[in-house]
């Protein structure tokens, strides 16, 4: 079912980005039936790590990896801000700019779903929008292994895509994607150890990690 209007948000450091970001996104876009997915790429996330490229250098590999596919756009607001962000920043912005009657999902793996509560006011984020989760290698989406709240929360607004129609936010929806064990740490790793990974990287952005020295050792890239 063809879902007209509805927008998918995909947050991450994307440092770098790799085939299973893409992979991810493919799904979820054939999936949920999305209109468009914009990719937002984090500046200063209040949750992890500082990314190890500069925000230029994320966002050229993410521009570089997407092309010029029309499903797909950058989202660079958070890279340009000063503060920490958190998701509920990113989304609380989206739904002031897309109004409150239109679809808006935000994708997560797996993983991250198991410690959404962990999440600044997480509750909250039902509120503005609905949850792609994508089932990922080595997680498993367990009821049991979930705390009481998040628990209760998973039954309660665990849906079938079609629901996507009826209601702008509030839904958990979970599709499957390819089984790529992929992580920017692990490209890292291996670009450092000269050993680039050609089959985990887009030809361009690894073209354009090689060429400006990003994630070797001794750089400040890395």
């Amino acid at each position: 079912m063809r879902v007209s209007g509805a927008i998918g948000l995909y947050g991450g450091s994307f440092d770098p980005v790799h085939n299973a970001h893409l992979c991810l996104a493919q799904s979820a876009v054939s999936a949920l039936a999305l209109e468009s997915l914009r990719f937002v790429p984090s500046g200063r996330p209040g949750h992890r790590e500082p990314a190890r490229a500069a925000a230029g250098h994320r966002l050229a590999m993410l521009r570089l990896a997407l092309g010029d596919d029309p499903r797909y756009g950058v989202d660079d607001t958070e890279l340009r801000a000063a503060e920490p962000t958190y998701s509920v920043h990113t989304l609380a912005r989206a739904r002031s700019e897309l109004g409150s009657a239109r679809a808006l999902v935000f994708l997560i793996g797996a993983d991250q779903l198991m410690k959404l509560e962990r999440w600044r006011d997480w509750l909250r984020l039902f509120d503005l929008a609905h949850f792609g989760v994508a089932r990922r290698p080595g997680y498993a989406i367990e009821e049991a292994s979930m705390s009481a709240a998040l628990a209760a929360q998973y039954r309660a607004r665990r849906a079938p895509p079609e629901r996507l129609a009826a209601l702008p936010a509030g839904c958990i929806f979970v599709f499957d994607m390819p089984p790529l064990d992929i992580s920017s740490t692990v490209v890292r790793r291996a670009i450092a150890s000269g050993r680039p990974p050609r089959e985990a990287v887009p030809a361009a952005v690894l073209d354009y990690i090689e060429r400006n020295g990003l994630y070797t050792e001794g750089t400040d890239a890395y």
